[in-house]
């Protein structure tokens, strides 16, 4: 049961990562639109580095790590906006 909780909560953490990555660039005013691979590329990173927070939490209830992880990739995504615009 602890396994497959992970598991929901890490695919949970890749989808979100690649609708953060997906509306970062949506705040673009370009006409061609994002690159499908940028989006990937950048969602890898958004979710490399909520994984990195998910599993260096101290919290040993996976509710609390997986909103931590999902308040990382918010934040970095905020910061990556202010910081390209």
């Amino acid at each position: 049961m602890y396994l497959e909780s992970k598991k929901i909560s890490l695919i949970a953490l890749g989808i979100t990562a690649l609708a953060c990555s997906r509306i970062l660039f949506f705040f673009f005013n370009d006409p061609e639109g994002p690159n499908l691979l940028i989006v990937v590329v950048l969602a890898a990173v958004i979710y490399v580095l909520s994984l990195a927070a998910y599993f260096f939490a101290s919290s040993p209830s996976n509710l609390k790590k997986s909103w931590l992880a999902l308040l990382v990739q918010i934040l970095v995504v905020v910061g990556l906006y202010i910081g390209l615009s």
